[in-house]
């Protein structure tokens, strides 16, 4: 059977050195399923792997995408606890930019039913992130304050989602301001442009509190920003790079202010923590999926031939996820 995939032979620019290549798809083997991809997301974390500057990298050549949903087409003989239309997880390794996979049936993540394909493969990178920027940092207590730049990004507007239901206040810096209608529907305290006003000025729409979190996912002098907006013995963490820009902290935050600075990276939690620690975080993502709670956005999804459109349409400002669907019969 003949699908298209999505590879990269070297590191380096998407445009540059994707490729879209039709291959023929084994039909599955004992112990084996045949996945269809349903939703495959443009992640951050997809562009510095094909460009090489990401934390792991695969072996070259590889499959393009690290996230995204498929379901169950056909099952190997002896293949047992799926079935045909279940709908698993692509596992990262093998790629997800691609519309058909054959891969081995053990250890596939499944999603509970009811879970609409675009938002169950949007859901293992973004909202645990966002969940755990909130749980594992600092103990935050229903009415503290947090303050984090790209608050129109995925991960930011999960974690205004999901501060909301834990009764965290957010403080939400973007660029541009007609964002800030949709965030504040979204359930954001406060938004207010990143620039180098919102420092002096925040205090006025915060009753005075000032964030004991920091969540930092652009770098330069947007990160500089924050470690002004954090109380004495606070908390900058950082968990993205939206800037190429150097990040400089002065010294004088870490030696008067006693500000904490910190890394967060999902893959590395997920690595020390475990198989049990992730199923607890995605149920709890789930959970508050179905309940209606947190939601991601999607702004427009394409076919994999689209490729070099989508991946134009990610470059440009936006607030919903640019995701891959399927176009195979």
């Amino acid at each position: 059977m003949k699908s298209l995939r999505l590879t990269f032979n070297e590191h380096g620019k998407p445009n540059e050195v994707l490729r879209l290549e039709e291959h023929e798809v084994p039909s599955p083997s004992e112990g084996e399923v045949l996945l269809r991809m349903l939703a495959s997301n443009i992640n951050p974390s997809d562009l510095g792997t094909i460009g090489g500057s990401y934390g792991t990298l695969p072996s070259l050549p590889a499959v393009a995408g690290l996230e995204g949903i498929a379901e169950v087409e056909e099952i190997g003989h002896c293949t047992s606890g799926l079935k045909v239309g279940d709908k698993v997880r692509i596992p990262s390794a093998a790629g997800s930019w691609q519309n058909l996979i054959c891969t081995k049936a053990a250890n596939l993540k499944s999603v509970p039913k009811g879970i609409p394909a675009e938002q169950a493969g949007s859901a293992f990178v973004n909202p645990p992130t966002a969940l755990l920027l909130l749980r594992r940092i600092v103990d935050l207590n229903p009415g503290d304050w947090i303050v984090q730049n790209a608050a129109n990004s995925a991960v930011g507007i999960a974690v205004i989602q999901v501060a909301k239901k834990l009764g965290i206040r957010t403080l939400n810096l973007v660029r541009r301001e007609e964002l800030t209608k949709p965030l504040i529907n979204l359930g954001a305290d406060v938004v207010m442009l990143d620039d180098d006003q919102a420092p002096k000025n925040f205090r006025e729409y915060t009753e005075g509190k000032v964030p004991r979190l920091a969540l930092n996912s652009v770098g330069g002098n947007s990160a500089y920003r924050l470690c002004k907006m954090v109380i004495r013995g606070g908390t900058h963490v950082t968990f993205g790079a939206m800037t190429s820009e150097a990040t400089r902290f002065p010294t004088r935050f870490l030696i008067f202010n006693d500000i904490e600075l910190k890394g967060f990276w999902l893959t590395r939690w997920l690595e020390e923590t475990g198989t049990d620690s992730e199923e607890l975080v995605m149920d709890e993502i789930f959970s508050m999926i179905s309940e209606g709670t947190l939601k991601t956005y999607i702004e427009a999804d394409y076919s994999l031939e689209e490729w070099k459109t989508a991946l134009e349409h990610n470059a440009k400002p936006r607030m919903g996820k640019i995701i891959f669907k399927s176009s195979d019969p």
